[in-house]
This record gives structure tokens, C-alpha cells and sequence, in this order.
């Protein structure tokens, strides 16, 4: 089969394709226009490279492919012949991004082309429901929840740890002993956008806004004290998050979640979510 030269890095005379692409699909696309909105296409501002499968700058019409290459790896559009050229660029180089995440249709056969030379992966998780709400939650909010102050970070810092571990199947603390990790949720201490309910000084809901553009923010980091789980405090405490978004930041609240998680897929549709499109993810 004919394989293409590689994907061409963007730069800012691709600017206004690039965010048409994105606001076409705004909640798919999250992730990446948190990064863009900020900082632009230079990859030492954006903390990673934006790809293009076309040849040449598009100053007018539709990027036919778009790929995101930082601590994850983001196809967000392409045929089967923008992947082959995203996987080729790819592969020049080592691997350095701990996962590859978007649509399911984009990581699936991108996949496909990196699997004989990154695989085999950790895990793939198919089918993740993307889910979004841009109204109020159909279901009362946590009144306890509120926002982690920056002098709570050490009282709130194991509950992370411990969904990470949930979730990701790794200890964030692996490698430099924690601080990176710690670093980044201080970060979202500091920015307002860490959630939590506390009971005699300890975590028993927690969640995160993590991406956020201009017109939408991604949950994550879901989290109920295993002790407490079964008692409706991850449904009210999401919808408290929701609510944050929907009427304190005025975004479309937007999560995505594993299809094999029947409990919060069934609390998410409960609090008001809509499923809009499929993620998957590699997990290396």
C-alpha cells in the first residue's frame, strides 16, 4: 500500500482552519482547544505539535485531517489515508505520550497503523460514550460541594491518587515519586476547578474540571470514597459540578466514560447527559 510522506506540522498561518475545525466539533475537541485557545499553534506555547494530513497551508475551506501529538496523542479527524500519514510521523521518533485519546473512529484506526510498533498496549478501551449537558441538571445538586481551597491540597491530594489508580491502572506517583502529578493537581486547585465534599476533614466526593475552551469543560476524575459509593454522592456531586459549569462559567459540561461502567452511565444520563459522539483509548 501507498504510504504517504508524513503529516505537516502547523503553524500560524493554519490558525483560522485549525480553530474552524474545532469549533465544528466543540465538545469532541476539548482537549485540544483549551490548548489553542491559549496558546496558539508555536509547539513550545502549546506543549506539543497540531498535525495536518494536507500538504500544503489551507487558508480557506476544511482541514482534512487534525492530530494533536503532546502527553497524549489526539486524532480529532481523518480518513484512513490522513491516519497512515499521522502514524508515520509518529514513528519517527520515540514514543513520549502515555495514551492515545479522541474519537473512537480516529484512535481505533490510527491504532491499527502504530499497534506492529508501539503495541502491545496496556489496555484499549473501545467504546466511550462522549456525553454533554448545557442546562441545568435534572437532579439536585450537592450543597456541600465546593471548591478545594489551595490550603487543602495535602487533605485532598490521596483522594486523586487513589482514582487515578482507579481509573488509569497506574500509581501517578511512579517515576518522580508523585511531584509531577502533585504539580498538576495544584494547578487545578489554583485555577477553581477542583471539586469536593468534605466530612470530618477527609474526601468523600471528588471531581475535576480538566480541559476547558471557551465553550466547553470536560469532567473528570470522578470520585466517591468507596466507604460511601452507593448513596447518590457521585450523581448530586456531579450535578453540583455541572451546575458550576453551566451557570457559574457559562460552558456545555462535557464528559466521556467506559461503556462497560453501567453505574455512571446511568447516573450521568440520570443528571441530564446526552451522548453526542464515541471516544476510545489506548493506554500504554
Amino acid at each position: 500500500m501507498l504510504r504517504l510522506a508524513g503529516a505537516r506540522l502547523l503553524d500560524d498561518r493554519d490558525y483560522p482552519a485549525v480553530r474552524a475545525a474545532l469549533a465544528a466539533d466543540p465538545v469532541g475537541s476539548c482537549m485540544v482547544s483549551a490548548r489553542v485557545e491559549t496558546a496558539g499553534l508555536d509547539p513550545w506555547r502549546l506543549g506539543g505539535e497540531l498535525w495536518a494530513a494536507d500538504s500544503r497551508p489551507v487558508r480557506a475551506g476544511r482541514l482534512q485531517g487534525l492530530c494533536f501529538s503532546g502527553p497524549n496523542l489526539i486524532p480529532l479527524r481523518g480518513n484512513a489515508s490522513a491516519l497512515r500519514s499521522f502514524a508515520d510521523r509518529a514513528l519517527r521518533r520515540q514514543r513520549n505520550c502515555s495514551s492515545l485519546v479522541g474519537p473512537a473512529e480516529q484512535v481505533l484506526g490510527l491504532w491499527d497503523e502504530l499497534e506492529p510498533e508501539w503495541g502491545p498496549a496496556r489496555e484499549v478501551r473501545h467504546d466511550q460514550p462522549l456525553m454533554a449537558l448545557d442546562g441545568i441538571p435534572a437532579v439536585a445538586s450537592d450543597p456541600l460541594v465546593r471548591p478545594v481551597r489551595p490550603e487543602e491540597l495535602d487533605r485532598y491530594l490521596p483522594s486523586a491518587i487513589a482514582m487515578f489508580i482507579e481509573e488509569v491502572g497506574v500509581d501517578p506517583r511512579n517515576g518522580d515519586g508523585g511531584a509531577g502529578y502533585r504539580a498538576r493537581v495544584a494547578e487545578l486547585i489554583a485555577a477553581g476547578r477542583a471539586f469536593a465534599r468534605f466530612e470530618d476533614g477527609e474526601v468523600v466526593f471528588k471531581a475535576e474540571i480538566g480541559a476547558m475552551s471557551s465553550t466547553v469543560g470536560q469532567i473528570q476524575g470522578v470520585w466517591v470514597h468507596p466507604e460511601r459509593r452507593g448513596g447518590g454522592l457521585g450523581t448530586a456531586g456531579t450535578a453540583s459540578v455541572v451546575t458550576r459549569l453551566v451557570r457559574g462559567m457559562n460552558r456545555t459540561a462535557s464528559l466521556y466514560v467506559n461503556a462497560y461502567n453501567g453505574p455512571a452511565l446511568a447516573a450521568y444520563r440520570k443528571i441530564g447527559f446526552q451522548q453526542v459522539g464515541q471516544y476510545a483509548t489506548v493506554l500504554f
